[in-house]
């Protein structure tokens, strides 16, 4: 059986027009700019009109928390809020427990998610201080990259010492992924300000502690280490102006140095803190306006690559209490697009601009085969999204953390349908349980 979306209007590869996708099993037979000359027979018909169709988004960075951190999140119940929101694909982090620092490890995540994930997925490998071989020996078809924590993190992820990072980006086979902050930095502006508040620091502080110094400095070392050694470097969730500077410029698919931003440095800034608190604390910690603008100058300019959430939740018992107790991070993968159309409706990007950079930037920058695109022969990952105003409360948040920073905020459009490999997994509220994705594959 065919299915037919019509009438919506199209937003892929930087063009808006109203047509028809045609669908043929788990894959895209045609996108046609205005009706498709079809016949009645044998096609189901799904009615878009008055709606936007694009390409399901591909989250790059989220974590799911499984294995060993499933009281606050999990991949099934992590990849149904994807949906929810029209993501379709996602790369999930390593900083689990065990941390994912082996290929073993990295395929019995791929197991649970082939089991559990209704949207599509891939996994990234951890690098640790002394996991070269695993790095060296992951399959560059079935693994998105490699992670590399040059800031604090859990368990023996954080790599900080300079022989290993020279072996990593000189040896890796793949694309590495970076989070950007130096540890000597944060841990001296800490002490500064436990020696003024103790243990009790006020959260608008955190920018101050994880400061603009500590993302430059960190995110400057792996761009050079990448120059030097000819490494596929991108550098995730950026938060500073001067960051920027530090990334390729021209061809998405030729750079070597590649950027991502994520959605609350986009929405949000350092005034945030004082209404919100903990919840709004990230690593890198959300900035100034003036850092939020320039973010968002250089989506529009082609200088940062990609949007995506760092999904990251926590219970909320986890976000509470003083300073140095409380967690970083926050769930965002539901309401991404939503919050990014919002945007666009506000006019600080345009809705092209959000498909390029939430659909088609990741495709290219980690070489995602046939996805990110409405295009013949492409899987048929689709979107159709409404116009439809709705409130975030805590009724319709599908986190199992149960709850959202963006509680009491009205968004403009709503996610109505997500379609993955050709079958539709959410529609107008209700997830199809038996639906389950694919593993992402990549190309050289």
């Amino acid at each position: 059986m065919k299915r037919l979306i019509h009438g919506g209007t199209i937003i892929n590869e930087g063009r808006m027009f109203t047509g028809d996708i045609l669908v043929s099993g788990d894959k895209i037979e045609s996108v046609t700019e205005g009706p498709a000359d079809l016949p009645e027979e044998d096609i189901e018909r799904i009615d878009a009109t008055g709606k936007f169709v694009i390409p399901g988004v591909i989250d790059d960075q989220v974590h799911f928390r499984e294995p060993g951190l499933t009281h606050k999140g999990d991949i099934g119940e992590g990849s149904r809020a994807a949906a929810a929101g029209g993501v379709t694909s996602f790369m999930d982090m390593p900083n689990v427990s065990p941390a994912t620092t082996t290929n073993e490890l990295l395929q019995a995540k791929q197991e649970i998610a082939a089991a559990h994930s209704v949207v599509n997925y891939s996994f990234y490998l951890g690098a640790s201080q002394n996991n070269i071989e695993e790095i060296r020996r992951a399959d560059p078809r079935t693994t998105c990259g490699i992670k590399v924590f040059m800031g604090s993190s859990t368990g023996n992820l954080l790599v900080d010492a300079p022989t290993a990072l020279e072996r990593i980006f000189a040896e890796s086979p793949l694309l590495i992924a970076t989070h950007c902050e130096d540890n000597t930095i944060i841990k001296a502006n800490l002490e500064k300000y436990k020696q003024i508040y103790g243990d009790d620091i006020p959260p608008a502080c955190h920018p101050l502690i994880r400061s603009r110094e500590c993302c430059l400095a960190s995110s400057s070392l792996a761009a050079a280490l990448a120059r030097k050694h000819h490494a596929r470097l991108h550098i995730l969730h950026l938060s500073t102006k001067e960051e920027i500077g530090l990334l390729d410029t021209g061809d998405r698919q030729k750079k070597h140095v590649t950027g991502e931003v994520c959605v609350h440095h986009l929405w949000f800034n350092d005034n945030a803190y004082h209404q919100k608190g903990n919840l709004v604390r990230w690593n890198p910690a959300i900035k100034t306006e003036e850092d939020r603008q320039a973010l968002l100058r250089a989506l529009r300019e082609d200088r940062i690559d990609v949007v995506a959430t760092d999904h990251a939740p926590h219970l909320l018992s986890e976000k509470e209490g003083p300073y140095t107790k409380a967690a970083s991070g926050g769930p965002m993968v539901q309401h991404s697009l939503p919050v990014m159309f919002e945007l666009a409706k506000r006019g600080e990007i345009s809705f092209e601009e959000v498909i390029d950079k939430m659909c088609h930037a990741p495709a290219d920058v980690f070489r995602i085969d046939n996805r990110g695109y409405l295009r013949k022969g492409y899987k048929a990952d689709i979107v159709i999204v409404e116009k439809q105003p709705w409130t975030v409360t805590k009724d319709n948040i599908r986190y199992k953390c149960g709850w959202s920073p963006l509680e009491g905020v009205t968004l403009t459009y709503k996610v109505r349908t997500t379609i993955v490999n050709g079958r539709t997994v959410y529609d107008n509220g209700a997830i199809d349980e038996n639906a389950r994705g694919e593993l992402l594959t990549f190309h050289p």
